[in-house]
């Protein structure tokens, strides 16, 4: 999985994302790529692999893609974009910025375990394919992610119900926390025999994280319960 983007794969990843809505073809490709990474728990797949299991032609990679990594991308781009339709979705919602945290804690947990890949494709894509890669990442997940933090935050400040906190920190602390919940799991398996991430372990760990972060964030009276 070394192979770097070509130049080509910014425009054709535009292409890739309205094709992995409209087009049959491309989609069998990210559904197939996206069912083997979770099949495998791993995001060492071949082409030869996806094209297998999605019954599609290897060589329409490159037509809708430019190439694996610009798949790998487009594919990450579709689940990202999903869940950034939730964060404002949630942003709106008219509740307080307290619960509206609870649940962000809670979605980005159970976003991680729908997608147990997302974690390493966005370090692979991050740190090793290229600068256009690691670029369009940023735009489309880290971003979007870091701006939904900063209006949150602001938000709950304004409120009276969050102490100051930084927007930047606050992302590290809770996507750190689910990214070794999930990339280290295996790690923790071999010292403490830990199994796998299950619904339970999801929802014991969504738990754990609101009592943590919660218990650090809220002002004194919100976290009474006053």
């Amino acid at each position: 999985m070394g192979s770097q983007l070509n130049t080509s794969v910014p425009a054709r990843l535009e292409g890739g994302r309205a094709a992995g809505g409209k087009n049959p073809t491309a989609e069998k490709l990210l559904v197939a790529a996206s069912e083997l990474m979770i099949e495998r728990s791993s995001i060492e797949i071949s082409l030869s692999d996806i094209a297998q299991k999605s019954g599609v032609n290897a060589a329409l990679v490159k037509y809708h893609f430019g190439n694996k990594d610009g798949l790998l991308l487009a594919l990450l781009a579709r689940d990202a974009a999903t869940e950034v339709s939730h964060l404002e979705y949630l942003l709106a919602q008219q509740i307080t910025p307290t619960a509206k945290l609870k649940l962000h804690i809670a979605g980005i947990i159970r976003a991680y375990h729908r997608f147990p890949y997302m974690n390493r494709l966005i370090h692979y894509l991050l740190h090793e394919t290229s600068a256009e890669a690691a670029d369009e990442v940023s735009k489309f997940f880290v971003a979007p992610l870091l701006g939904f933090h900063r209006r949150l935050l602001a938000e709950g400040i304004k409120a009276g119900e969050f102490r100051t906190i930084d927007p930047v920190l606050f992302y590290t602390s809770l996507i750190g926390a689910c990214d070794h919940l999930f990339f280290g799991r295996h790690a923790m398996s071999r010292a403490s025999g830990v199994g796998p991430v299950t619904e339970e372990v999801c929802r014991q760990y969504i738990r754990h994280m609101e009592a943590l972060i919660c218990g650090g964030m809220l002002r004194e009276r919100m976290a009474n319960g006053e």
